[in-house]
């Protein structure tokens, strides 16, 4: 068996949660793969809406095994937050869910960290969420970091020395900080870890493939934010695009099937960074109220615009795509008349590669499509797609040169089409 992947095609937001819950009834491992609590994953059923951040997204279909990857940072403060409000919902975890010993923990002094390497820049704020994310990388990278196994041997001892490391940098910053506050719920966290089964992650995950599982690895944030190749440095700390799975969770390239790459019928992003389709207008703020374009993890209003076609075809050909999934076609339906960016004008030059950098003086260049301005959420199959709709979708699958296999007609899990 193979690992099929799913990843987000854009600035993230794209709706990967919903899709992980659609498709995990197919699976039989769900896993993450990088990233931390700065991700948020939607998902909406039975008149309910949860949003996980540590935790796989298939935790709600079935007894499938999920499995949180080596390439994965986590907060124990807000795991057992999370853990603690499932629990409320008559949901158990304790099972079912895994934690590799190789993933790495944020602690207090990281978020600390966080917020004063942010508040240092002034006007050159990045965007980060302040979850410690990006410290907790930094630690990584320069083998300074505690491990989830760490809490099985000595951890005090450990966290005490990095914190004192940590409290050394902060100074340097000037920036004022209650510890005591940070470091509330640590301990609670690190005992609600101590109850789940903590494994070595790449052993198992290699053992479900020889022994024929189907394996899911889900993909946090968005291509556009990868380390390497997102809009950099308004990106997060770790490798978002297929790669990353092979790193993430131990497991070679040829172990690699299926690539389903998630975008929605427009675009969004949170916090700074360039952004080519922006829309500052009426057609924006539509995009927003009617697509609830708030972040679920911060709260924050995420900023729209049209379709990105030249920044999407950059992101099938990193990642390898092999199926495409639109999300939140539903949100357009409002328009009468869609744009879509097939090209940039940089000067006087016109380009269909995305750019090293993305300057201020770069132009879309749009193609415009009839909109189906009709109402999609009660939509069962594609056969009653209105043309419109069906066109666009055309339109997009001879761009990128990869069929799209899902399209989202509202939040609902049952709100999925899945297309011959």
């Amino acid at each position: 068996m193979k690992v099929d992947v799913l990843l987000g095609l854009q600035w993230g937001d794209e709706g990967k949660g919903k899709v992980v819950d659609v498709l995990t009834p197919k699976y039989d491992v769900i896993t993450r793969f990088q990233g931390g609590p700065n991700a948020g994953h939607t998902l909406e059923f039975d008149g309910k809406k949860f949003i996980l951040h540590n935790i796989p997204s298939g935790i709600f279909q079935g007894n499938k095994v999920n499995i949180i990857g080596n390439g994965v940072v986590l907060d124990p403060i807000i795991f057992k937050k999370e853990i603690d409000a499932l629990k409320e919902q008559g949901i158990d975890l304790t099972q079912k869910l895994f934690i590799s010993k190789k993933a790495h923990l944020i602690l207090p002094t990281h978020r600390i960290l966080d917020a004063a390497s942010e508040a240092s820049k002034g006007k050159t704020k990045i965007g980060s969420t302040l979850k410690g994310i990006g410290p907790t990388y930094m630690d990584k990278t320069g083998r300074n970091g505690i491990r989830v196994g760490d809490i099985l041997s000595d951890f005090d001892r450990k966290y005490e020395s990095l914190k004192e490391k940590h409290i050394k940098m902060i100074h340097m910053y000037g920036f004022e900080y209650n510890l005591e506050e940070y470091e509330r719920g640590l301990k609670e966290g690190i005992e609600t870890l101590k109850q789940f089964t903590l494994i070595d992650s790449e052993y198992e995950i290699n053992n479900y493939i020889k022994n024929g599982k189907s394996i899911l690895a889900e993909g946090a944030q968005g291509t556009l934010l990868d380390i390497d190749f997102g809009s950099y440095p308004f990106v997060t700390s770790s490798n978002t695009i297929c790669a990353g799975a092979c790193i993430g969770l131990g497991v070679p390239p040829r172990s690699i099937g299926e690539v389903y790459g998630i975008f929605k019928a427009y675009c969004t992003r949170v916090g700074a960074g360039p952004f080519p389709t922006e829309l500052f207008d009426r057609d924006g703020e539509l995009m927003r109220q009617n697509g609830h374009e708030f972040g679920s993890t911060t709260g924050r209003p995420r900023r729209c615009g049209w379709l990105d076609l030249v920044a999407l075809k950059y992101s099938v050909m990193i990642n390898g795509v092999t199926r495409l999934i639109m999300m939140k076609s539903d949100v357009l339906s409002c328009f009468k008349t869609i744009k879509v960016a097939t090209a940039y004008k940089i000067g006087e030059k016109i380009t269909n590669t995305f750019p090293f950098e993305l300057p201020e003086n770069l132009e879309p260049v749009y193609e415009e499509l009839p909109g189906w301005n009709c109402d999609l959420t009660a939509i069962k199959s594609q056969k009653d797609f209105p043309s419109e709709l069906k066109n666009y979708i055309s339109f997009i699958e001879d761009h990128l040169e990869v069929p799209v296999s899902i399209v989202s007609v509202g939040p609902d899990r049952e709100q999925t089409i899945h297309i011959d």
